[in-house]
């Protein structure tokens, strides 16, 4: 387990939204909102599904900031409670779906109008969801697929396959 120094500003504001201290909690909102409603927009389409699920995980950040250790980054520990509800919500939709055959015909996926190359999120955004899942917290995440497994609550070989079957896709979207 790695220790990281963490600034005085840093612990300072965390002690004061800790505290319930409003303005923290503003200032707390306003330096990571923008960085983690990337990360919950990458599992959902909408963005405003996305802002919404992002503002019920900083409810839990600020509900849950005592138990911060300071192991790790502080960025990082919020980054896993943004993902985490992003998971819970999708699971609450019943959105959790999973391809068990990653040979199943591409006329079955939804299609996406590419207009520019760099337009990746809409090739993920293309992805069918569970490949999505998979592939966001793998590829853009990092986690690795016994993490994944347990965290979408699937096999670590449905996760692989997972994997595999969106850099298939993505590729395919790639050459066209």
């Amino acid at each position: 387990m790695s220790v990281s120094v963490v600034s005085i500003s840093e612990v300072s504001l965390i002690q004061q939204v800790i505290r319930k201290d409003r303005l923290a909690q503003k200032q707390l909102f306003d330096q990571f909102a923008s960085k983690m409603l990337s990360t919950c927009r990458q599992y959902m389409k909408d963005l405003h599904e996305a802002e919404d699920v992002m503002l019920c995980a900083f409810m839990k950040v600020y509900q849950n900031i005592e138990h911060y250790r300071n192991e790790g980054s502080f960025e990082g520990w919020i980054r896993r409670i943004m993902i985490r509800e992003c998971i819970s919500h999708l699971r609450a939709k019943k959105e959790m779906v999973f391809i068990e055959d990653a040979h199943q015909s591409l006329l079955q996926q939804e299609t996406v109008e590419i207009n520019h190359a760099d337009d990746y999120q809409k090739w993920i955004d293309g992805l069918p969801k569970g490949c999505r899942y998979v592939f966001v917290l793998s590829v853009i995440e990092g986690y690795k697929h016994q993490e994944i497994a347990e965290m979408l609550q699937i096999s670590v070989g449905t996760s692989k396959s997972q994997l595999a079957y969106a850099k298939k896709l993505l590729k395919e979207q790639i050459e066209r």
